[in-house]
């Protein structure tokens, strides 16, 4: 994921205090801890005494000396053969797996696509062509040996994408259209061979390119028609002509596509003066960040010419991949804010719960719970589920408890009071609505998968090297928070709609020579990881993370394996690692466990790094081709489940 550099400017408390109808649930969950008994229940409790307090690295460092030899009692779940720490042109994977290369940028899709001519690229071509930075890739079983493949393209690497890039000049307009149509998404048929390789069914009445100004949406939930998204363009505020800067995403149950839209403020350019209704609401979303030259050549990102047309961006887009003329729909009742991932989960009374995290420094995690019950059997009573529920944000407390306060507008200060006229203009402004009711501020609040098996929430939060010593609050006790943290979050019974959880940091991340770290010591110098962002987890049950920052410790990004329970909770191992200046995204295993697909975004940046002169030409490695982002299909080549040694 790109970063964005600006941060939430709101003071919002540290969450220490805790009111009075919660002090029960403390009491309950430290009664709790106290009967846990045996080496594992001590160990976790040695650990988690020392990651529930708010304190800065310096604070945590008698606390971190205590370290155990428990190697011989390890019931570690991962016997693959761990990979060294490194960094290279290439990418490099775990004894006994193949991995192959499924997807590039540019490959045809469409019986009529043309053949990829990175020197000679147009918006029509790259519309018929897999996109560019591949990011969530989800995965729709058809058959057996067959499915659809879900895979969001998130932004576009101009310095090494574009030929003729000139960074003095500028995007021409027909560069500026081809960066366009690489954005959005592809979905595309993919089979299984004999041999057990994945292939992509060209021309397949499912394959479908959703661009990033080109493909009809609509609007819906609470925000559909309202007068802060209508513009010339659109006047009726209910129709949305493509979805950018989508992120880590998810699919629904009933098997549709939902796409995050994440740093949107990058989009922009132009300026509102002083006083505009707009202003406050644009600059907390870090609008315009101008990435891009777009707006010079068109009006609507230009916010001095379009000052709504921010409003129709950060939102959840709902695709459904089965019907590939159906119109995407951007589901505001989700709220709207730098959206990484939306990964659902149906809770015990058949509602759906789905986790969603603002990828933004001191920015906050949320979770929407729809009102009605998800139908397994008629997959078309599920088409607005989306559009009915209560949007909540998280406050971490101390004692591992934390509360989920719903954005309902009339409810707290959430009233005309404080600006909010309606329930659309709570979703609008979700952010600000979360600095009302004081939700916690968090270190980048990424990935959130939910174990419907377990009843706990994994959540990455990447890091926050901005975080100062007086800013640690219980869920992210680090100042200078360069390496990042995985908060477990258990949901009472497995009620992924309750309003109070329990939450425990599972480990502090970075170089385990560092005392504020908490990797359980039976983790090797290879598998020790930092900034993680995108997680899975395997048929098991088995936690896997995918890192973008890694290279901050001299090691290239990839995917780590993570105990979660037992002597060997906290323990890191090295499973793959992706070529020099590329990050890795969107794992996703098949249901039999047997494949997992891993995105490699931006390979070949760097600094200074160009379409001449990229770091690396991974996956092609000829001179006449630049690097691409591609999507990959890994095996064990014994027919095991991925991850078996």
């Amino acid at each position: 994921m790109s970063i964005d550099t600006s941060e939430n400017q709101s003071s919002n408390p540290s969450a220490k205090d805790v009111s009075s109808h919660l002090s029960s649930l403390i009491d309950a969950r430290l009664t709790r801890r106290g009967v846990l008994g045996g080496l594992a229940g001590a160990y976790g409790l040695a650990v988690t005494a020392c990651q529930s307090e708010s304190e800065s690295e310096s604070q945590s460092e008698a606390e971190t000396d205590l370290t155990f030899d428990l190697s011989e009692f390890s019931d570690s779940t991962f016997d693959f053969k761990e990979i060294s720490r490194g960094i290279d042109e290439t990418h490099h994977i775990s004894d006994g797996h193949q991995a192959d290369i499924l997807l590039r940028w540019g490959d045809p899709l469409f019986d009529d696509s043309p053949e990829f001519d990175p020197y000679a690229q147009t918006a029509e071509a790259q519309r018929k062509q897999f996109g560019y930075n591949n990011d969530f890739v989800g995965f729709i079983p058809l058959s057996e040996g067959r499915g659809l493949l879900c895979v969001n393209h998130e932004y576009t690497s101009t310095n090494l994408m574009l030929p003729e890039f000139d960074e003095d000049k500028g995007v021409t307009r027909e560069e500026s259209l081809v960066e366009l149509a690489a954005h959005g998404g592809s979905i595309v048929e993919i089979v299984q061979n004999p041999n057990g390789q994945w292939r992509p069914v060209i021309g397949s009445k499912y394959n479908r390119r959703i661009t990033g100004n080109t493909t009809p949406m609509e609007v819906s939930g609470p925000a559909v028609g309202h007068k802060r998204l209508q513009t010339k363009e659109d006047p009726s505020g209910r129709f949305v002509a493509g979805t950018l800067n989508n992120c880590a995403g998810g699919i629904t149950p009933w098997g549709t596509y939902l796409m995050a839209e994440e740093n949107f403020n990058g989009c922009f350019i132009g300026d509102l003066p002083d006083g505009h209704p707009e202003k406050e609401n644009h600059t907390r979303y870090g609008v315009p960040a101008g990435w891009y030259d777009w707006g010079r050549y068109f009006d609507r990102y230009d916010i001095s010419k379009s000052p709504n047309e921010p409003n129709r961006y950060g939102w959840i887009v709902e695709v459904d991949p089965m019907e590939p003329t159906s119109r995407p729909k951007k589901r505001t009742a989700l709220g709207r804010f730098k959206h990484e991932g939306a990964e659902t989960v149906i809770a015990p009374d058949g509602r759906l719960a789905i986790y969603m995290g603002d990828d933004q420094r001191f920015d906050y995690l949320y979770k929407f719970v729809s009102n009605q019950k998800v139908d397994l059997t008629n997959r078309a009573a599920n088409s607005d589920l989306l559009d009915d529920g209560i949007l909540y944000v998280a406050k971490f407390f101390e004692k591992g408890v934390l509360e989920w306060i719903a954005l309902t507008y009339g409810q707290g200060p959430l009233t005309a009071e404080n600006g909010f006229n309606s329930q659309a203009e709570v979703m609008i402004e979700a952010r600000r609505a979360g600095d009302l009711l004081e939700a916690t501020p968090m270190d980048r609040p990424e990935d959130v998968e939910p174990d419907p098996k377990t009843g706990r929430v994994w959540v990455m939060l990447t890091n926050n090297s901005r975080r100062k010593s007086g800013e640690v609050n219980p869920a992210n006790p680090r100042a200078k928070n360069v390496s990042g943290h995985i908060i477990e979050i258990t949901e009472p019974n497995g009620d992924f709609t309750s309003t109070v959880s329990e939450w425990d940091i599972i480990v502090r991340c970075g170089d385990p020579k560092d005392r504020s770290t908490t990797w359980n010591p039976n983790t090797s110098e290879n598998g020790w990881f930092g900034s993680p962002d995108n997680c899975a987890l395997d048929v098991n049950g088995r936690l896997w993370i995918a890192t973008d920052g890694n290279d901050r410790t001299g090691a290239a990004d990839g995917l780590w394996a993570l105990d979660t329970d037992g002597s060997a909770r906290g323990t890191g191992k090295a499973f793959f690692r992706v070529p020099i200046g590329a990050e890795l995204c969107g794992p996703r295993f098949t249901d039999d466990g047997e494949t997992l697909f891993l995105a490699v975004q931006h390979p070949g940046d760097g600094n200074d790094a160009s379409f001449e002169n990229p770091t690396t030409r991974w996956p092609d490695f000829k001179d006449n081709m630049p690097p691409r982002p591609a999507v990959m299909a890994i095996r064990n080549i014994n027919g095991k489940i991925v991850g078996s040694g």
